[in-house]
């Protein structure tokens, strides 16, 4: 959201034509009293002439156009090939628009609901899937986005962790941890080219678990992941999303990254969740789940 900024000219103008305002309703102003002794210049002040420089963004701070429409070339398993990072994506800082109304009040909030029929048929779900639909919750929160400002998410969870999950997310949010958009994962982004450049946040999609052909904990209801570019996936050379090779170097204090320890560590521990930033033969640090795969 951006802050329009006036110059002062424009609020002196203002001033003036609200005492004109007041003066019509009252009678002829009196006329002005000149002070001989001081000079008067036409000239403006430098404070009243409106900047003609552009606004020049922070780095990270926007969008590129592009983002979300090139294509990668794929693997033989259908991921996409690993590239390294554009330096627009670099020190990644942006929120996108939400995606549901903004909750009420100016604190955390969470709403939890059984998944109503639009939810769960904008969702990944399909009869098969290792979970009913009676068995996922529709979870509303707040979040603070990387703008600074209280956004609102959604995701899908299954409803037997649902208020351990919110509890979560009322300790980021109380850190101030930033999360650039938290969304329900459809089948139109499930079926998609790889474009290596999304920053999710979310719980319930139901797939197989990479390079896989069982069920992911997240087909459960069971795994929720937190800025999948910040916290890329990494196993030998497939980096998943695959442009975000840059974020690999943890050793980056970036905001968004999660590190062994911090406040989104220790708050899925307190509920017993692990973190796959924790694993031995590969590191998912986006990916948090109830047994720990």
């Amino acid at each position: 959201m951006r802050t329009r900024t006036y110059p002062a000219a424009l609020a002196a103008l203002a001033l003036v034509l609200a005492a004109c305002g007041v003066a019509s309703e009252a009678g002829p102003a009196p006329s002005p009293t000149v002070d001989a002794s001081r000079s008067v210049s036409a000239e403006p002040s430098p404070s009243d002439v409106p900047s003609s420089s552009p606004v020049v963004p922070k780095p990270g701070s926007v969008p590129p156009p592009w983002l979300g429409t090139r294509v990668l070339k794929e693997d033989a398993q259908g991921y996409g090939i690993a590239r390294p990072t554009p330096p627009e994506l670099r020190h990644r800082a942006w929120t996108l628009p939400d995606v549901v109304p903004m909750l009420p009040g100016d604190g955390f909030a969470a709403e939890v609901d059984v998944a109503p029929d639009d939810v769960i048929e904008r969702s990944t779900w399909v009869p098969g899937c290792p979970v009913s639909r009676q068995q996922l919750a529709w979870v509303r929160m707040t979040f603070w986005g990387f703008d600074g400002a209280r956004h609102t998410g959604e995701m899908l969870i299954n409803a037997r962790v649902a208020e351990d999950v919110v509890g979560v997310f009322r300790r980021l949010y109380e850190a101030r941890f930033p999360i650039e958009q938290m969304d329900i994962a459809t089948k139109a982004a499930l079926d998609a080219p790889p474009t290596g450049d999304g920053n999710g946040t979310g719980g319930f999609v139901c797939r197989p678990s990479v390079g896989q052909t069982s069920f992911s904990q997240h087909a459960y209801g069971l795994a929720i992941d937190i800025n999948t570019f910040q916290n890329p996936y990494v196993k030998g050379d497939r980096v998943i999303p695959e442009l975000a090779r840059w974020y690999l170097n943890r050793s980056r204090k970036a905001p968004g990254m999660i590190h062994a320890d911090d406040v989104v560590v220790r708050a899925f521990a307190d509920i017993g969740w692990e973190w796959g930033g924790d694993w031995n033969s590969l590191k998912d640090y986006q990916h948090f789940s109830e047994n720990g795969t």
